[in-house]
């Protein structure tokens, strides 16, 4: 993995954003879900560089902050109305035992068919992530994937075992997705549809 810097905060006119400075070519915008904006960017990019580049997409930049809001504001409407249950320890130590049990074989069974090595398998509950791969090959997925669909599930695995074939999301990666789950995008949408409400039952 490439050396990192520590993220540091710079205000625009109308928005703070977070820089956070990776072993990376190009810069990157990423909107968080609760509307703020990080800055992905090379180790050695200035910083009048970064703000050139976030003033460049200013427009872009504020048309989907307001939309990040308006989404947080209904999500906060919706559980006013529909309080989220949250589970307990037990629940969850339940939900780490299944997936034990239930995603190992998964794993086995798709890095056969890509032609990988992993590592050690670990089960946590994680409020962000889904899965991850290290650059040794070890595997993290959140307990939480024992409550979405077993085609889910599969998306998950597959994703982060093809890591171990490409560790970023060039097009190359996804071809390699693709071509073990063709209909890969429907999962990835059903992640994206769903997948807050599941992590919004997490304790704490």
């Amino acid at each position: 993995m490439g050396r990192k810097r520590k993220p540091n905060n710079m205000k625009n006119n109308s928005y703070t954003y977070t820089i956070r400075r990776t072993n990376r070519r190009t810069m990157a915008l990423e909107i968080r879900p609760d509307g703020t904006l990080l800055v992905r960017a090379p180790l050695y990019a200035t910083t009048d560089q970064i703000r050139q580049f976030v003033s460049q997409n200013t427009g872009w930049i504020e048309k989907h902050i307001e939309k990040a809001k308006a989404r947080m504001a209904e999500r906060e409407s919706e559980q006013a109305l529909h309080p989220v249950h949250r589970m307990t320890e037990a629940e969850l130590r339940a939900l780490a035992d299944q997936a034990l049990q239930d995603l190992p074989p998964r794993v086995r069974h798709f890095a056969s068919l890509l032609g990988v090595s992993y590592g050690r398998i670990t089960i946590r509950n994680q409020r962000t992530r889904w899965g991850s791969c290290s650059s040794k090959g070890n595997l993290n997925f959140n307990c939480l994937l024992m409550l979405a669909p077993e085609n889910v599930r599969d998306y998950v695995v597959v994703h982060e075992l093809c890591h171990r074939l490409e560790m970023n999301h060039s097009p190359h990666f996804w071809a390699h997705v693709a071509s073990i789950l063709p209909d890969y995008k429907e999962q990835k949408k059903w992640l994206r549809d769903n997948g807050r409400s599941l992590m919004e039952q997490m304790t704490g």
